[in-house]
């Protein structure tokens, strides 16, 4: 079927074109080679679950609305045609753009899904089932489909159709102390986008044994409460738990030019080599303290530090094994030192956008070298590619177009 339908390619469009479609649906050597995704999400969590599996090799077709497309297209702010953090998160994927409103624009999605080994969606629930795409209809054409849905609170309970942001899902969870808020958002990536990534992936092994598809129902807010390990161990023994706070040894210290360091001496060890390194020897058997005794640990503690900048303490402890670290704003961390040795930083040539800088994959694989293969698409620039590859003619491509059915 595959071969059929890029001699259908070949014979209906531009050579250049379809040598890039064959490339990505057959010739990469990747671990998620030859899996086909058509990611419906939008924003954050899917997209960032879909980047991962991109970046793995599976060919991932964006569906979008034909007007606006992906919303992160137009979050400030702009590189070009589309958002900076758009392109950083969107790239080795494809552009087909649907108008699904419509029954003809729902008849191709239907058709595309056949050949589908994952379908994902974060749509509020109920939605795909109003447009009739949902998994228990596409399945009847496609039962080794998998098929995933990002919610905020997942497909049941008393929150099923409430509105909520990453902000939302982290307070519900029990894991923000109202003292401010984190520049990661620990819901969508950990919650959303790493739980999805994790499910599809246990899925299409299943898939492979067994021919089987399944749903699969993703809450964030399940997503992050779930990971919540330690604070669970500490919710009976008082409000502060001992990795939040509560220990000396376990905490983020002022210094004199108003920066911080970060001290992680959990182990008796690396508590001992700092208060040696410090000069500090009467702190040593104060290590896991509590309550009072904790206070007047902690007070030595910030003294110490807040006696000099944190340039000083950096240098002073770099090569004292104890779990010191500066506190770095991104852009430092960016510029450091494991950073650049790690190549987590790239800097891709757009033709399109221009330099487009974003982050490496975070898994480093023997089999293959990670590289960025295209650039975020442009809404809809793939969408006569993936119908021709499909089955569906020139001119009912162009009939479809001029109906406002795809762009």
């Amino acid at each position: 079927m595959l071969i059929k339908n890029i001699k259908v390619f070949f014979n209906q469009y531009k050579p250049s074109d379809a040598q890039l479609v064959i490339k990505i649906s057959v010739l990469k050597k990747k671990p998620l080679s030859g899996i086909k995704i058509l990611d419906l999400t939008r924003l954050l969590p899917g997209p960032m679950c879909t980047l991962h599996l991109a970046d793995m090799g599976a060919d991932v077709v964006k569906i979008e609305e034909i007007a606006v497309g992906d919303y992160a297209r137009i979050i400030p702010p702009l590189q070009n045609k589309n958002s900076i953090f758009f392109n950083a998160i969107n790239r080795n994927k494809r552009s087909v753009a649907i108008d699904l409103t419509k029954e003809d624009g729902r008849k191709i999605f239907s058709k595309l899904s056949e050949n589908a080994d994952v379908i994902i969606e974060s749509f509020r629930p109920g939605i795909v089932n109003k447009l009739g795409i949902d998994y228990n209809t596409l399945k009847k054409n496609n039962p080794k489909l998998i098929y995933c849905s990002i919610t905020g609170y997942g497909q049941t309970g008393p929150y099923r159709d409430k509105a909520g942001h990453d902000i939302n899902y982290c307070s519900y969870a029990g894991i923000l102390d109202g003292k401010g808020i984190p520049n990661f958002q620990i819901a969508d990536i950990v919650g959303g986008s790493l739980n999805a990534a994790m499910g599809i992936l246990a899925a299409l092994v299943q898939q492979k044994m067994t021919g089987e598809g399944q749903y699969i129902d993703v809450a964030m807010m399940d997503g992050v409460l779930a990971h919540t390990a330690t604070a669970l161990a500490m919710v009976n023994h008082g409000e502060q738990g001992f990795l939040t706070g509560a220990l000396p040894c376990y905490n983020i210290y002022e210094t004199s030019d108003n920066k911080f360091m970060a001290l992680g001496a959990l182990e008796f060890k690396f508590w001992e080599r700092f208060c040696t390194a410090v000069t500090r020897n009467d702190l040593v058997f104060k290590h896991m303290v509590t309550d009072t005794e904790a206070e007047k640990v902690f007070s030595e503690v910030a003294a110490i530090f807040k006696s000099n900048t944190r340039d000083y303490w950096t240098d002073k402890l770099k090569d004292v094994d104890c779990c010191a670290s500066p506190v770095l704003s991104l852009k430092e961390s960016l510029s450091g030192e494991q950073v650049k040795a790690r190549n987590m930083v790239k800097v891709h040539n757009n033709s399109d956008e221009g330099e487009v800088t974003q982050f490496a994959l975070p898994l480093k694989f023997s089999s293959f070298d990670f590289e960025i293969e295209t650039p975020a698409p442009i809404l809809g620039q793939h969408t006569v590619q993936e119908l021709l590859l499909a089955g569906y003619s020139k001119a009912e491509i162009e009939q479809l177009r001029s109906n406002k059915i795809i762009l």
